[in-house]
């Protein structure tokens, strides 16, 4: 039997981030991709490549929602970019209108280009209203600093700290990413389930952010749940197939590379 899986999350044009990656993560790992869409991002490369973010109405990413899960049996789902106050309290109402055997939050906090105010209107909703449907919650560096209230994270136990704080919030496991911003020669993850911590490391390649890296990881992580994967054997594939594709990287006129997720089967 087919397995499905579902994503909410942004379009990102250059195909390096976002649903794009989302769904070539989920079909490189043999599970159907279902998507709805949240926003459009795209770089602008006139200005920086800064992003041009538009959100889609929410009654558009509703009507989606009720297509999708009216169409497949799903109940394993990655939540993506959202962006807006308006879109999470879509998406959220969407969510509760089912059981889910598991949520994985991939929690983009800023979307740069927003102002101020409205980032941290939207960060506030994503811990108010997404944060505590999630059975999984994927910070990078950034995000898990900003979750946990630290003011720096430079070891890996300060890494860990940070899980334990994250997983006081509601997740049940809280996969925090060090990646190449943690000090060190390896990429350091650390996964948390309220009672064990479980450290997963790599030997980082090279020493600069490639785009797509977590998305591909929480993507990951969602197909294999989706194929009735354990968690930590889900998490431990994931981090192989994403130091696979950051192996394989594609190189593009942008300053940053982006992961290629056929790296991993080829």
């Amino acid at each position: 039997m087919v397995q499905l899986a579902y994503v909410i999350a942004g379009s990102e044009a250059t195909g390096g981030a976002g649903i794009q990656v989302d769904l070539k993560t989920f079909q490189e790992l043999g599970v159907y991709g279902v998507g709805t869409l949240t926003c459009i991002v795209s770089f602008d490369p006139k200005n920086g490549w800064g992003h041009r973010f538009v959100p889609v109405p929410p009654g558009v990413i509703a009507d989606q929602m009720e297509a999708a899960t009216s169409a497949h049996d799903l109940d394993v789902v990655k939540i993506g970019m959202l962006g807006t106050p308006a879109t999470i309290e879509t998406v959220a109402a969407g969510l509760r209108r089912q059981p889910w055997r598991h949520v994985v939050l991939d929690p983009v906090l800023i979307c740069k280009g927003q102002e101020a105010g409205a980032a941290l209107d939207t960060d506030n909703a994503l811990r108010e209203s997404i944060l505590p449907l999630a059975t999984m919650v994927t910070p990078n560096l950034f995000e898990a600093r900003t979750l946990a209230g630290m003011d720096r994270i430079e070891t890996v136990e300060e890494l860990t700290e940070a899980a334990r704080r994250i997983h006081a919030l509601g997740p049940q496991y809280v996969l925090a990413k060090g990646g190449v911003e943690l000090p060190g020669e390896d990429a350091v993850d650390v996964l948390f389930d309220g009672e064990d911590v479980t450290v997963l490391s790599a030997p980082k390649v090279g020493q600069e952010r490639v785009s797509g890296a977590g998305c591909t990881l929480a993507a990951a992580v969602t197909a294999e749940l989706a194929k009735g994967a354990d968690v930590r054997s889900a998490v431990a594939l994931a981090k192989d197939f994403v130091t696979a594709g950051i192996n394989g990287r594609v190189a593009a006129h942008t300053p940053f590379d982006t992961v290629w997720q056929g790296a991993y089967a080829g």
